[in-house]
């Protein structure tokens, strides 16, 4: 735990990655990790594909006939399927299948390269559209399985960030694995956030306003290598095959984290095409391609090759460490 006058900030390792965790009232950060720490391991216990007993691996047999399942799995489920939909299936919440065949079948920590060449799976049909979900009643096809991967992260990051917020009255930033969602009043001056996906990587600081999200997704974090090639988790479901690594990261700002996220995701599906399509949503964005060039869109400032600026506590990196301030 470290504090200042106006904030407390806490950090620790969390699937695979690293959290954080920073209140404006340094009094009240015990209490905000509780209330993190039950909303993490509740979603946690709903989705992961590497624990045996959770909701989604204990009920995966039942899903083609349809299972009921709980209110967080729901939630979860239904906010993957709105991500689907607002990419056109560039974020395909039923890639379970095609990660296994990759290699990511356990926690990446624990991936080895077993030498077995690997097998694209790659639906006809996008697969998100044979997933049905009315109320609590989750219906999956056989031959799909779910993996929350892209989104449930994000959803974590917004719903901790607004519990905390709503019963601790004081402003919160969580970030999980560089994706950052804040509630409550902010620091004066704004959350400042360094953002920087590896740490050779150009890197900018912004000031991300109070209630403002923002997420990274990257093609150099959970890296593994399969019959001797190179392997990352952002998957084209078009191919079943890891994105081609047009960009090393790609962040985005968003009214939610969940958002965020959606939108950093399909544009590193997307490729050199994402440029128009962020442009034309017309949100703050920054892409580094693989020559280490930064695009800047939507009202992102320019980069401080200086790196100056003050660091309120908030990391926005892919899996590692940055800080930076937002719009």
């Amino acid at each position: 735990m470290t504090a200042t006058a106006s904030v407390a900030t806490e950090d620790w390792s969390l699937w695979s990655t690293s959290a954080r965790l920073v209140v404006t009232d340094p009094a009240l950060l015990p209490e905000a990790r509780r209330i993190a720490d039950a909303v993490l391991d509740d979603i946690d216990l709903a989705c992961s594909r590497f624990r045996d007993d959770s909701e989604v691996m204990v009920k995966a047999p039942l899903f083609p006939v349809g299972a009921l399942v709980s209110d967080t799995l729901a939630d979860l489920m239904r906010l993957a399927l709105a991500s689907a939909a607002a990419t056109d299936g560039d974020v395909d919440p039923t890639l379970g299948n095609a990660l296994d065949a990759i290699g990511y079948d356990h926690d990446i920590r624990l991936i080895l390269d077993d030498g077995v060449p690997v097998r694209a799976i790659a639906s006809p049909r996008p697969g998100w559209a044979s997933v049905r979900l009315v109320g609590n009643r989750l219906t999956v096809p056989a031959h799909l399985s779910i993996d929350l991967g892209a989104t449930a992260k994000a959803a974590a990051a917004d719903r901790v960030a607004a519990r905390i917020a709503t019963e601790l009255g004081c402003g919160v930033l969580v970030s999980l694995g560089g994706d950052i969602a804040t509630a409550g009043p902010a620091p004066a001056g704004g959350w400042q956030v360094l953002v920087q996906d590896a740490p050779l990587d150009p890197s900018a600081r912004v000031t991300l306003a109070e209630g403002l999200a923002l997420a990274t997704s990257s093609t150099q974090k959970r890296r593994w290598t399969k019959a001797g090639r190179p392997q990352h988790h952002i998957l084209d479901p078009g191919s079943g095959v890891p994105a081609e690594p047009v960009w090393r990261s790609v962040t985005v700002a968003a009214e939610s984290c969940h958002r965020a996220n959606t939108l950093s995701t399909a544009s590193i599906v997307r490729g050199h095409k994402a440029v128009a399509w962020l442009r034309e949503l017309g949100v703050p964005a920054r892409l580094v391609d693989a020559d280490g060039v930064v695009v800047a869109l939507g009202g992102w400032p320019d980069d401080d090759p200086s790196g100056a600026g003050t660091d309120s506590g908030a990391d926005s990196d892919s899996d590692s460490d940055a800080e930076r301030t937002l719009l």
